[in-house]
């Protein structure tokens, strides 16, 4: 009987999804997002809101590197990556720097290279890959070796070609297929200090990389230099250090290869307009985040959105999110390019989301507001040595994705248990957004460093001009307190996170506002879906994303929206794909209504971006997420690639 009714059951759900339609386009998913414009949008239509819902597993590949943190390899992992689709093949790096191909249908593994990362190193941002990138070289012959290459960034600061179809190093790049790029840098305190994260970007035959460098650390941390490789040989084209212009500042500390130390990095992916030769560079801020009174000057181009002409590297022009940065607001997510109607005309603009929830939409070609930008003045600060910036930019559309103040009174806690947050709340310091660090006492901050918006960025439907963004509302505490005191308030502070910030006057205590029983102070949603109209720059919807049974002491599947680290991809028949919340699940929404429209449980963390593929008219439409977790955040870690279509 029980069999019987399975069979039924069975037999019901076939006959309720309507025929797959392979009428469609087929599409790649030839870079980082989706193409270097970043749009994160394929024109695919063959999944759709009818027959979403019947999506199943069509095959799980899984990488074997993962890692808890342990004597052998002390660094968590970070499965973060999001593969791409070039002539019928799949690839992907896992968080170890393997490159791995398969066949983009089955899963089947083409080959794998490994590069042999020191797995002992203590890397700064875990291990951690977002993605590889394609480069063709059209001037060979279709079966000349190194025709189609592969080129990725390694944790331990390599610049690495491959062949696309074989896996072997390119032998003609560099040395025997890679760049050291430690080299220039500066001297590193230790392995892991300075890292690539992103894929490296692809303009001409250009090949374009920045780095992750360690926070916090040092007042002459590495330096932040972007750059530009011969795609063939790997010759060096351009560096740029993110030296202020003219520069009349004296006595800046320079590496031996005259690259300028503590100066801002480039972490996050970056974007390329190749038709009108623009680069465009999302910055970091300069070392170290949380005081600024010895930068003399080189936060110029910090937390900025750079253009520059990718052919040379010469500045076209810049626009600074944040001034002199105090908070760690650098810019954390590839900007994405696309049109905005606007005024009667079609603008070609630079989306950049931040981690204020702010999205600033920008005229791609002369980095001027599209919406507008005030000047607002903001709180100042009293540490001896310190010059804050009088005003910060506010866009006047779109509004804010996330809150900009938390007063006691809003302090959340579950069944009524936000006494404890309340009192918290009462003790920090807080004068609105844009308060600086305090000496002494600690200081809210909020939003967080964590975001709004992070790395795994925003889409964008580039036919209905429709932009969805996830974004993440958790509040901080910080406080600065002499270097004197750093080893003794270290020991005495195990759980929270204390750095030295050497040769400054003040170290840094950070931790994130959290009640005794690890939950945010700040009310949920802790995480939100958001959709945007670029026509009128008003926000559509907006809806909680993720539910607590992953990270509650009790697994129940409440709908609070909680912390998310990825991001979301559209389809052109209206679908939004998101995984990233911290409940291991990936969902699909409607584009319109945010409505959730399937979901499935994943096998570790989906803390990546999502990407999708057909690759023939008579084949299938594939979504392929990285569940593998991540282990700073704190979801179930695994190894797992998933591909998911209709039966």
């Amino acid at each position: 009987m029980a069999w019987a009714c399975c069979m039924l059951a069975l037999t019901s759900c076939q006959k309720d999804m309507p025929p797959v339609d392979y009428t469609g386009p087929v599409a790649e998913w030839a870079a980082y997002g989706g193409t270097w414009a970043a749009e994160r949008y394929s024109p695919l239509t063959q999944i759709t809101p009818e027959n979403v819902a019947h999506l199943e597993v069509a095959w799980t590949y899984h990488t074997g590197d993962v890692s808890a943190g342990s004597e052998e390899i002390p660094s968590t992992s970070a499965f973060e990556a999001t593969p791409i689709l070039v002539d019928s093949m799949l690839y992907l790096p896992s968080p170890f720097n393997k490159v791995i191909a398969l066949n983009p249908e089955t899963g089947a593994e083409r080959w794998v290279y490994d590069p042999q990362i020191d797995l002992s190193g203590n890397y700064a941002n875990q291990l951690i890959c977002r993605g590889v990138s394609y480069w063709k070289d059209t001037a060979c012959a279709e079966a000349d070796p190194c025709r189609g290459r592969i080129f990725m960034g390694t944790n331990d600061g390599r610049l690495i070609a491959l062949d696309a179809l074989t896996g072997q190093p390119c032998e003609d790049f560099g040395q025997k297929g890679e760049i050291d790029l430690v080299q220039g840098v500066g001297k590193l305190l230790f392995k892991g200090e300075y890292q690539i994260t992103s894929p490296p970007a692809i303009a001409g035959n250009l090949v374009i990389v920045g780095s992750a460098v360690c926070d916090n650390m040092r007042l002459d941390a590495p330096s932040g230099v972007v750059r530009a490789y011969d795609a063939q040989s790997g010759s060096l084209r351009w560096s740029w250090d993110l030296r202020p212009p003219a520069d009349t500042l004296k006595n800046l500390p320079s590496a031996e290869s005259g690259f300028l130390l503590g100066s801002p990095n480039v972490w996050a992916p970056m974007a390329v307009d190749e038709e009108r030769d623009l680069l465009f560079v999302p910055t970091g801020n300069p070392a170290p985040d949380y005081y600024g009174g010895m930068r003399r000057g080189i936060d110029y181009y910090g937390s900025s959105i750079v253009a520059l002409r990718a052919s040379t590297g010469e500045v076209v022009w810049h626009f600074q999110t944040v001034h002199h940065d105090l908070w760690d607001f650098d810019v954390p997510a590839q900007p994405t390019l696309t049109h905005i109607p606007f005024e009667g005309k079609m603008i070609p603009a630079v989306v950049q989301a931040t981690k204020m929830g702010l999205l600033f939409c920008l005229n791609r070609e002369t980095g001027e507001p599209i919406y507008g930008v005030e000047e607002r003045p903001v709180p100042q600060s009293d540490v001896p040595g310190e010059q804050t910036a009088p005003t910060q930019p506010f866009p006047l559309k779109p509004p804010p994705l996330v809150p900009h103040d938390l007063k006691p009174s809003d302090a959340w806690g579950p069944l009524g248990m936000n006494g404890e947050c309340e009192e918290l709340l009462q003790s920090l310091h807080w004068e609105g957004i844009y308060t600086p660090p305090k000496l002494g006492q600690p200081t809210l901050m909020y939003p967080g460093n964590a975001g709004g918006s992070n790395w795994g960025g925003v889409a964008v439907d580039p036919v209905q001009h429709i932009l969805v963004a996830n974004v993440m509302d958790l509040a901080w505490m910080v406080e600065l307190v002499p270097t004197t005191q750093y080893d003794s308030v270290r020991r005495a502070n195990p759980g929270m996170e204390v750095a030295p910030q050497t040769g400054t006057p003040y170290a840094l205590k950070r931790t994130a506002l959290l009640s005794s029983m690890g939950l945010p102070c700040n009310p949920p949603p802790w995480g939100s879906l958001a959709a945007v109209d670029l026509q009128s720059g008003d926000i559509l919807w907006q809806k909680p994303l993720g539910t607590v049974r992953d990270i509650a002491p009790i697994p129940l599947k409440i709908n609070y929206g909680v912390p998310n680290l990825g991001g979301p991809m559209i389809t052109a028949s209206g679908l939004i794909f998101i995984a990233a919340a911290m409940d291991d699940y990936i969902r699909a929404f409607d584009l319109h209504t945010g409505e959730m429209l399937w979901e499935a449980r994943l096998p570790a963390g989906g803390q990546a971006t999502p990407m999708t593929y057909r690759i023939r008219p008579d084949g299938k439409q594939f979504l392929v997420i990285a569940a593998g977790g991540h282990g700073r955040a704190g979801s179930r870690l695994g190894d797992a690639l998933v591909a998911y279509t209709l039966p």
